[in-house]
């Protein structure tokens, strides 16, 4: 089958060009369609939805090589987001039947999905209309990617038949587990949870204070419908997810309000 005849997936990531997982993510994919990467140069983890917009975007030509040979890649300078705007618009030679995005280095559950690149590069893509799906290793640090990698293809080549409606991508988090112990996978919400976060206050040589980011992942929700207690307990956890922010449910209660400012002393 000709390439152009075969769909086309734009794979992109947080932690970078080199990362491990995107290497996993891009092999796994190659026999399901022609794969393009477009990635970060260096890692981006943790950037959220940032976009670049006071310098230049560079993009070079990268050496990535899967099983079927030389693929097209490109490293980034900037954020995941970018990667994805700039790909759509200069270095794609059409439009993705997929944007997949991963596979990152540790979980984006829970809140985690607000402040992930991975997350968000998936999500770009969905804003513009493109069917998206963001997929983690539930290790810190990394681990071994193969079983992750034969999910994400089995997960892709199920989207690539029926994608989800416009607008919703699926967050996927696939627990640190070899790929016969890993039970199936979940349609699961996001996890009440949160980081409990302090700083580290440090003195550099010339003491001058500089601060450290630490904390504790604490998760306040005991259900069994979450992303948290799929992974937990051995299945793969898929959350449909939206850019739409709006909070529906308390809309009607604030329509009540008097916010007439003519009142406001």
């Amino acid at each position: 089958m000709k390439d152009s005849e075969r769909p086309l997936i734009l794979i992109s990531n947080d932690d970078g060009i080199e990362a491990a997982g995107i290497l996993s993510l891009a092999s796994a994919l190659d026999a399901v369609a022609e794969v393009i990467i477009v990635a970060p140069l260096h890692e981006m983890s943790a950037v959220g939805h940032a976009i670049t917009m006071r310098d230049p975007v560079r993009a070079r030509p990268w050496p990535f090589r899967g099983p079927s040979g030389q693929l097209t890649a490109f490293a980034v300078s900037g954020t995941p987001a970018d990667c994805v705007k700039l790909a759509l618009d200069k270095l794609v030679p059409r439009k993705p039947d997929l944007v997949v995005s991963g596979i990152n280095h540790g979980p984006n559950t829970a809140v985690n999905v607000i402040y992930s690149g991975t997350v968000s590069a998936a999500t770009e893509a969905s804003i513009l209309g493109i069917p998206a799906v963001a997929f983690s290793h539930c290790r810190w640090g990394g681990g071994d990617f193969e079983a992750s990698g034969r999910v994400a293809r089995q997960i892709v080549e199920n989207v690539l038949k029926q994608a989800p409606p416009p607008g919703i991508l699926l967050n996927v988090n696939i627990p640190d587990l070899p790929i016969e112990k890993i039970k199936g996978c979940l349609i699961t919400r996001q996890a009440q949870a949160r980081w409990e976060e302090q700083f580290a206050e440090r003195l550099d040589p010339f003491d001058k204070p500089y601060y450290w980011l630490s904390g504790t992942f604490v998760n306040m929700d005991k259900g069994e419908n979450t992303d948290l207690w799929a992974v937990e307990n051995g299945w793969v956890s898929i959350t449909p997810i939206l850019h739409d922010l709006t909070a529906y449910r308390v809309m009607d209660e604030l329509s009540l309000r008097d916010w007439n400012i003519d009142s406001i002393n």
